[in-house]
């Protein structure tokens, strides 16, 4: 079941170079936080609800409460990992995909990670599409990583930034060179 994200924060974004996590098959990912008052959260609670009664018919809402007893559903407590920065206080949904999502700008315009506009920390809209796993690996509900549309900037996660030309001085000759610095100058370019 298809599920529309909006002005959610993004974080551990993997989306244009696909990666392994924890010795796992290589793949596009990323995780939206949001607040637990955020509309995202009765949507993504409806919408797993659904795809239970799908997958599990009659027995869908004692598999639900399992699954929710185990933390196997998509919808996680951020508290459980607020040792990462801005997961505190907030839900989160990890999603993926063998597939690149699309990534998009506010004019629906392709990036690329060249453009550095989707970082973690930033706001975007997500689309994920919720599904029901029940094979050899157990039962959950998980999430597929579709597309991501950038929002608006945010406070960046984990670091993860750039100087700026405010980090740097006009110089009067900008002809090159290098500079040693230290006392030993000499010593140092004469060995």
């Amino acid at each position: 079941m298809k599920v529309k994200l909006n002005d959610v924060r993004l974080a551990f974004p993997q989306l244009f170079e696909a990666k392994a996590v924890n010795d796992g098959a290589e793949k596009f990912s990323a995780a939206f936080l949001f607040a637990p008052d955020h509309g995202a959260a009765t949507v993504i609670k409806k919408a797993m609800a659904e795809v239970a009664k799908v997958k599990w018919g009659e027995k869908a809402a004692e598999v639900y409460k399992g699954l929710q007893a185990n933390d196997r559903l998509a919808l996680h407590d951020g508290d459980k990992k607020a040792d990462y920065g801005g997961y505190a206080g907030q839900l989160f949904i990890n999603a993926s995909n063998d597939l690149r999502p699309l990534v998009i700008d506010g004019n629906k315009r392709p990036l690329q990670a060249s453009d550095g506009k989707v970082y973690a920390g930033c706001y975007v809209n997500a689309s994920i599409e919720l599904w029901a796993q029940d094979n050899r690996y157990g039962k959950r509900i998980n999430a597929s990583l579709l597309g991501v549309q950038f929002l608006r900037d945010g406070e960046r996660l984990a670091g993860g930034s750039v100087a700026t030309e405010d980090d740097f001085e006009a110089l009067p000759d900008a002809g090159g060179g290098a500079e040693v610095f230290g006392e030993e100058k000499e010593d140092a370019l004469f060995g």
